[in-house]
């Protein structure tokens, strides 16, 4: 039972980890979110910042990159189905940019409510 249930993590992590692979590959959002994070990390370790501030940074963070690889996932489920123009495609690719962008907000909201104090 438990090689089992390891089996089923590692190949879990594998397959989670070839899909970080192909959007760091594909997507250069995710690239530059990455890079966003970098810096908002280091920002956030050296200012005077409590570790619950520094911890919901690096969540909010960490979550933007979820919303992003989310996004991909529909993005490419819809070019699977069809490559044509459709208003319904259309309205779900958009969807999905907008939940990255209001995590994206979050996270700058989290930002100036810290910031300003």
């Amino acid at each position: 039972m438990i090689v089992e249930q390891w089996k089923r993590f590692s190949d879990r992590a594998k397959w989670s980890w070839e899909g970080w692979c192909m959007i760091w590959r594909e997507e250069a959002s995710l690239q530059q979110w990455v890079w966003a994070n970098a810096a908002s990390f280091a920002l956030a370790m050296v200012l005077d910042l409590s570790t619950a501030e520094r911890a919901l940074i690096v969540a909010l963070g960490i979550l933007v990159l979820a919303a992003e690889c989310y996004n991909t996932a529909i993005e490419r489920c819809i070019d699977y189905f069809s490559p044509a123009y459709h208003p319904l495609a259309k309205a779900a690719k958009d969807a999905g940019s907008a939940g990255v962008t209001i995590t994206a907000i979050a996270a700058g909201a989290a930002w100036v409510i810290i910031l300003i104090g």
